[in-house]
């Protein structure tokens, strides 16, 4: 397109999360060092630097710890230490509590840091902007450039303005080219950009498929005789059945907050499990619902997140760029934490890229990056937690035995790798294998329906733009979907965004989408049985706005 303008930089990142902007701060940290000059951008496709980044979270500092020794003095917002660990089996009405000295180290939080990470990426904006980095918030990178070689060029920004009939409006803007001797991707799980990269330099091959879950969280102001600053709780077992894997997490952050929230893993089996309902119905269990009545929800949210640890990696780099932080997979999940795993990464990259750009290099591969991972405290941490998510896919009490021998007899040393077997999206039953769940109703006051959620995810699209939630092919959702397994869109959508509606008779079944509900968590993207729906970017800006999540 001649009428984009074009801008030059040595480094151009795509996703102003931690990963992104670690990476931001590292290059021009390493530019001062050297004195040598290095042009780093950053576009974000929310509003603001924070507005799409939903987490826990318990943060483990020792990313940051190196990234920005004087965080402390530099006011971060790690203001809750975490001081208690209790870690609950929960069955409808009772709960058993494992005795601290029985959870292996990958839960114990001693030095981490209740957090919310939307802020710490807002600090870490404050910060990337002071060393001059120049971050462009509200503006999506829709498209990948590419050089004649076939190296990566850079991206260009969606255009803004364009009509749901796919014509320009006379509000419209073209998007504006990044051009770059290297180009990160950290766009966070299953990135638009990152999942095309992967597919046109065959990143994911000779690796295993990439698991993930999605994760659902709220945000409750709570009485303060029931708040106690840095209590940490994890549970397991009820709601879901045992053989689906999936927890909880309950954080006391600062001001008599609570991070309240609910992970299932994509790889559940039956069609009609809510994982949004699943959520709804955990907080009503007596140990639960005890920290919230007489609380007020503030703030709802999801967002999937890459669970299949070191053998899900891709190949980090190809000519031009590479990926960083859960965009390549890099989380931990038996940690249930990701943040300081994109720190270290997003750093790591930028180590490799810094000393490209001062050799003069353009567009090649940063081989450095993989090499120095695998020699870094990052790699040892998910070797050692490699095993988890296999383990768990076993079912709750076989996957918890054998992971605890795994970690507390073996310490992580087993001298065998489990594999995923599945992508997520192969593993539903037909609707005729599989028992409905009948959910209860919402209570108004402890659980509530969908769409009072996502109205406090304060999501908000423009209603003419294209759908960004595309169908390879428009008959599959009523003829695959629909026939074969009861239409589960309706049901793993944690913001009501697909509906089958049919005529007065009952006639007619077709697919509604109702794109502007979309809060961008990617789940349609990973579980659909045909991988049908495609998920690409909307307009910049559009999307949640996360308050302090």
């Amino acid at each position: 397109m001649a009428d984009r303008e074009s801008m030059e930089y040595d480094v151009v990142i795509v996703g102003a999360g931690p990963a992104g902007l670690a990476a931001a701060i590292r290059l021009k940290q390493l530019a001062t060092e050297h004195g040598h000059e290095i042009g780093v951008c950053v576009i974000e496709k929310g509003s603001e630097v924070g507005a799409h980044i939903l987490s826990g979270a318990v943060m483990d500092p020792r990313a940051l710890n190196e990234l920005i020794p004087n965080w402390k003095e530099l006011d971060a917002p790690l203001n809750a230490p975490v001081s208690e660990d209790r870690f609950l089996v929960l069955s409808e009405k009772s709960a058993f509590r494992i005795p601290n000295v029985l959870l292996p180290d990958c839960l114990q939080n001693h030095g981490n840091y209740v957090i919310s990470l939307g802020n710490v990426c807002r600090w870490l904006g404050q910060q990337a902007e002071a060393l001059g980095i120049e971050i462009f918030p509200g503006f999506a990178a829709a498209e990948v450039l590419y050089n004649e070689n076939g190296s990566v060029k850079g991206v260009a920004t969606g255009d803004m303005g364009i009509g749901k009939d796919g014509k320009p409006t006379d509000a419209h803007q073209p998007g504006m080219e990044l051009h770059a001797k290297y180009t990160f991707f950290a766009e966070g799980c299953r990135g638009h950009l990152g999942k095309q990269l992967q597919q046109r330099y065959k990143l994911r091959d000779g690796v295993d498929p990439q698991v993930y879950g999605i994760g659902l969280k709220e945000l409750w102001e709570i009485k303060p005789e029931k708040h106690q600053l840095g209590l940490v709780i994890h549970t397991a077992g009820w709601p879901l059945p045992s053989d689906s894997y999936g927890g909880s997490f309950l954080y006391h952050m600062e001001n008599n907050l609570v991070a309240i929230g609910y992970v299932v893993g994509l790889g559940y089996t039956n069609p009609y499990l809510s994982p949004y309902q699943e959520f709804q119905r955990y907080k009503t269990h007596p140990e639960i619902r005890t920290f919230l009545e007489g609380g007020k929800r503030l703030v709802y949210g999801a967002r999937a997140i890459s669970a299949g640890g070191l053998q899900s990696l891709p190949k980090l780099t190809f000519p031009g760029g590479c990926l960083v932080g859960d965009d390549a997979g890099f989380l931990n999940a038996s940690r249930i934490k990701g943040s300081h795993c994109a720190i270290k990464s997003g750093m790591l990259a930028a180590e490799s890229a810094f000393e490209a750009v001062k050799a003069g290099r353009a567009s090649d591969e940063l081989t450095s990056y993989p090499e120095s991972f695998r020699k870094s405290w990052l790699h040892q941490e998910l070797h050692k937690a490699r095993n988890f998510k296999p383990w768990m896919s076993k079912g709750l009490y076989t996957g918890t035995l054998m992971f605890g021998i795994d970690q507390i007899l073996l310490r992580g040393r087993a001298p065998w790798t489990l594999h995923h077997d599945h992508s997520d999206h192969e593993t539903l039953l037909n609707k005729a294998q599989a028992s409905p769940i009948d959910y209860p109703k919402p209570d108004g006051v402890i659980s509530f329906d969908r769409l009072s959620s996502v109205f406090i995810s304060n999501t908000n699209h423009s209603e003419d733009q294209p759908c960004h939630l595309t169908l390879k092919d428009p008959s599959v959702p009523v003829n695959v979907n629909l026939e074969l397994y009861d239409a589960p869109e309706q049901r793993y959508c944690p913001a009501g965004v697909y509906e089958i509606v049919r005529d007065a008779d009952n006639a007619n079944p077709r697919l509604q989408i109702n794109a502007q509900n979309c809060v961008h968590c990617k789940t349609c993207d990973i579980k659909d049985p045909t991988q049908n729906i495609v998920w690409i970017t909307p307009e910049g800006g559009g999307g949640p706005n996360y308050t302090n999540m």
